[in-house]
């Protein structure tokens, strides 16, 4: 009988261990980033829309209380600033070649307002 009680103490004590090693995986959530900049030429409108992503990302660490944040690049429908003039860009509009980071994706096309626009997305994900 006691060994029995052994056994099943010894599996319990297992079975929280792999619980406990599982929860941090699950504890870690993610947020999709969509940042759009304009600038001068397209090169500028990028690194402003990808720097602008960054920042978004700390931001929703802080919001979070997360103790780290990761991005990964995604690819996400241009977001036009000024919807009244511009509602959505075509994929024709769009300048190739796409601007592929292992933290954001981007897309630039020729702004309406501005010379050059272009949007960064990233999945955000921390814990």
């Amino acid at each position: 009988m006691l060994r029995i009680s052994k056994i099943g103490l010894t599996l319990l004590g297992g079975a929280g261990i792999l619980l406990g090693a599982l929860q941090p995986a699950a504890a870690v959530r993610c947020e999709l980033i969509v940042a759009t900049n304009s600038a001068p030429s397209k090169a500028a409108a990028a690194r402003a829309a990808q720097q602008n992503a960054r920042d978004t990302a700390q931001q929703v660490r802080r919001k979070h209380g997360w103790f780290y944040v990761t991005l990964r690049a995604r690819k996400v429908t241009p977001d036009p600033f000024w919807k009244s003039v511009r509602p959505e860009v075509r994929n024709e509009m769009l300048l190739k070649p796409d601007i592929v980071t292992r933290q954001t994706y981007t897309q630039c096309w020729r702004g309406v307002v501005v010379p050059f626009v272009c949007t960064a997305g990233a999945s955000a994900c921390g814990g």
